[in-house]
This record gives C-alpha cells, structure tokens and sequence, in this order.
C-alpha cells in the first residue's frame, strides 16, 4: 500500500508537469529566478574577486597585466596587455566617433566643389549613414568583448592569486600552451571558428536587423544621401494594404505560396525518395546499380544547368510545347479549359497556376535522388528480425510498411525533413532559375511591391535588394524568414526529441 504522503507529492509534482493549461509548477515558478541568477553570476564573481583579491587582483582594475606579473607570468601578462592597449586605443580612435552619432546615422550630406586652384573636385567631411550603422555596431560589439575580457582577465589574476596563497604550483607560459593542446585542446580547435562564426554570420545578421528599423532604399543611398532611424515603420508597412501601399496584399501572397511550396517540396521528395528507394532494393528488382546510378545523375550534373535546360524545354516556344502543339494535347487542354483562350502553347512557367504545379514537379525530380540515397542507408539498417517476427505473425506488406519501415525512417531522418523544410523555404535557386526574365505577373499590386505570383520569401527580398535596391523592406522580410524558420525549427524539434520511441529501435 502506497503511503498518502506519497501519493500527495507525486500528485503535486504531475500538477508542476502540466502543459500551459495547468497551474504552475514549482519549475515554472523558479524559472525566471535560475536565469536573473545566472545573468546576474559574472558580476557576482567579478564583485568576489575584487573583494578577496591581493593589491595585484585589484591594481588590476587599472593595469590589468598586474596580477599576472606579480606571479611570474610574464608573457601571459604581456599579452593581457598588449590587448588591453588595442582595447583603449580602438574605442575612442577608431569607433567613438561613429558611436556619437548612432543616434542619427548622420547629418552631414556630401557636397562636391570644384576648385579652381587644383582643377579637382572637392568632397566636403560628410557623414556615411552606412558606415556609421556598421562601426557603431562593431563598437558595441567590442565593448561588449571589452567587458567579458575584463572580468575573465581580472578572475584569471584571482585565480593565481589563490594558488599562490594555497602554497600551490602557478604554470610557466610553456606549460600553458602545452595544457591548451592537451587538456583544453577544444577551446583550441573552437576559438578560430567562433571568430569567423562571429565576424561573418552574427554582425552581419545584426546589420540586417538593424537596417530593418531605417529608411534606408533607393532615394536614401549613401554616400549620396543619408538614411535615418524609422522605427517600426517598415514593420507596419509590411502589413498595410491600400491602393498606394501594397505590401501587406504582396506579404500575404507570398507567404502562403512559400509555405506551401516548403511542404510539397519536403514532403513529396521524402516519401518520392523513400518509396524508390523501397522499389529499388527490392529483392525482385534487376539491375539495381544501373537504377541507382540513372537516378544519381540529376545529382551529378550542376543543379545550375540542369534547371537552365528544364526552363528552356518548357518555354512558351519550347521543346514540350512543340510536341504537345504536334500531338493535339494543347487545343484538348484548351476544350477543357486548362489552357486559357488565345493561346496556342501551354504556359508551363508563365502562368500562376501552371508555374507553381511545374515548380514543384521539377523539385520533384531535382530533389527525389538525394532522398534516395538517404533512404537506401535507411533501409539497410532496420533490424531484420522486426521485418521477419512480422511476416511470421501473419502482417501483409503493406502494414510491414505502416507499422515497422516508415516509422524507423521517420525516427532516423526526422532532423533531416525539418531542415530540409527550412531549406526549402529559403530554396532560392529553383525558383530564381525556372521563373527569372519568363515570369511576368499581371497583378498590379503584387508588381508595386515588387513582388510575383512564384516569388518565395527569399526570391523577393533578393529581387527588393538587387534590382530595385529596398534595402530596409528586404531587410524586414528577412527578419520574418528568420522567425517563421525558428518557430517551424523549434517546434519540429521538440516533437521529435520528446524522447519517447528510442526503445522501439533498440
């Protein structure tokens, strides 16, 4: 018999697990507590440090070198002060006078003179709204290291501080290096990437972002002219239909065909690559390589070519459109009404409906080889004894299929179908290559925001930024790619690593 007490904890505890529809557990509750805490712990230590530390931990505060001078290590502190040096020398030579003037982005415009004496023109000392965004933002980006970079320095000098009181051995700077290729050989291998992570991928994301909030397009193009802050303005804009203003109509257009390309272009190259594959390593299918490799020339050959070619085979005056005009298909798609009136070709990639179907059986065919592959491996590796215990308990093929193979690919590729759906929704080559200089749109409101029928989300914001140079309306679109691709990553992934069907595979 289970004790009251025990059941009245248990019971608590599943009131704590419940979903957003039950009260708060004990978690939920300490939940913003553990993060003020761990937010607030770098301070904490650094506060410790300077409190329990020696004169060379606090002459640190002013020289940081110091702590590490007064215990021998003399290169180590060189070092330390060396970047010290290039910290106080950056701030205020290189990014403080960008920093003035972040609140404006500028407000001197280029002027040109021509001076008589010289026979030159001379350009005044203006203001690079461009140039202000992009240092103002590494400033604060070094600021920002600055700080970590002292408090980490300053509890380094701590931590000698305390070897030297305990009695305990302080390395030389050989034996340093020696423990960064041994014991901490990962912070090694990881510092190069993380600055290359850093310097290409999150300032410039943080650029973009920041672009967003501005007025920066065609008629505000440095160094010209100046951009200034606009708040959330692009952001309203995005969502406002009216006769002048269309891009909430075009948003609308274009998100509903990208998520709807993304799920037809995921899901029938999955299960299209995971039925060939099933074909294929049938036991009553003959030559099975020469298959594979029929299949496996789409991948081989550069994806470039190959959709140049397929747009060329269903152009108005194509190849496909010449035997189907020979073969009467064209005037019978037409008595249907297929086809509209007045044609004499089928607009496989100028017309919205036709353009989007082609697109996505072309993807079809790109796409099903990679699958395939992927598959095969797949295949190969479920347990033979689940297959065979089925056949044995009297399963048709079919229900083999339902209840053991799809279940097993699905549980091995599922991290591969949401980044493949993520990819597919900033698939730009498929689209840009079928549909660039043949797809004209006749809707007036998508054309005033510059977008098409076929546009996805990321052919618009390149035809926004390359062709009609709307850099702060393309930067907006790519913050909502950005969102749609993380709540589409984040809920995919909590379902498939729940961490309730490991056991059935084991």
């Amino acid at each position: 018999m289970v004790p009251e007490q025990t059941l009245e904890s248990r019971a608590h505890l599943n009131d704590g697990a419940q979903g957003p529809a039950g009260p708060p557990g004990p978690f939920k509750k300490n939940r913003f507590k553990n993060l003020g805490r761990l937010l607030a712990k770098p301070f904490r230590q650094f506060y410790e440090d300077v409190r329990d530390g020696d004169w060379a931990v606090r002459f640190s505060l002013l020289f940081m070198p110091a702590g590490y001078f007064a215990r021998g290590q003399i290169v180590k502190g060189a070092l330390v002060g060396l970047l010290q040096g290039l910290l106080l020398w950056s701030l205020p030579a290189v990014f403080w006078p960008y920093l003035l003037k972040f609140d404006t982005l500028g407000s001197v415009v280029r002027q040109v003179e021509f001076n008589l004496e010289t026979m030159t023109n001379v350009e005044n000392n203006y203001d690079h709204s461009f140039k202000i965004l992009l240092f103002s933002l590494l400033g604060i980006v070094v600021i920002l290291a600055g700080i970590i970079f002292y408090m980490r320095g300053l509890h380094g000098a701590k931590r000698l501080c305390d070897l030297k009181r305990r009695g305990k051995h302080i390395n030389t700077f050989r034996e340093d290096l020696r423990e960064y290729v041994n014991h901490k050989f990962h912070m090694t291998l990881l510092s190069l990437p993380v600055l290359g992570v850093m310097l290409l991928t999150v300032i410039p994301l943080l650029v973009m972002i920041l672009v967003g909030f501005t007025n920066y397009d065609q008629t505000h193009m440095p160094p010209t002219h100046l951009f200034t802050w606009a708040g959330f303005a692009n952001f309203k804009t995005i969502f406002t239909s009216s006769v002048t203003v269309t891009f909430g109509y075009a948003f609308s257009v274009v998100i509903v065909w990208t998520l709807i390309w993304a799920f037809f272009a995921t899901f029938t190259n999955y299960y299209g690559g995971i039925l060939l594959a099933m074909f294929i390593n049938n036991r009553k299918t003959r030559l099975k390589k020469m298959w594979r490799s029929l299949f496996v020339v789409a991948i081989a050959v550069p994806q470039f070519v190959s959709l140049l070619l397929v747009r060329n085979f269903f152009a108005n005056q194509g190849v496909v459109n010449t035997i189907f005009a020979n073969m009467g298909i064209t005037d019978a798609l037409k008595n249907i009404g297929l086809v509209p009136a007045g044609l004499n070709y089928v607009p496989f990639l100028t017309h919205p409906t036709w353009a989007r179907v082609m697109i996505i059986l072309i993807n079809v065919w790109v796409g099903v080889p990679y699958l395939l592959l992927i598959a095969t491996g797949v295949l190969m590796n479920i347990p033979a004894d689940l297959t065979e215990a089925a056949r044995i308990d009297g399963a048709s093929s079919f229900q083999n299929f339902r209840h053991i193979t799809m279940p097993y690919v699905r549980f091995v590729t599922g991290p591969y179908v949401v980044t493949s759906f993520v990819a597919n929704i900033n698939n730009f080559n498929i689209i840009y290559l079928l549909t660039q200089d043949v797809y004209r749109t006749n809707d007036q409101f998508l054309a005033n925001s510059n977008a098409k029928e076929i546009d996805l989300l990321v052919t618009w914001l390149y035809r926004l930024t390359q062709e009609y140079y709307n850099y702060k309306m393309a930067s907006v679109i790519g913050i909502l790619i950005f969102v749609i691709c993380a709540f589409f990553t984040v809920f995919a992934f909590r379902r498939l690593t729940k961490g309730d069907k490991e056991e059935m595979f084991q």
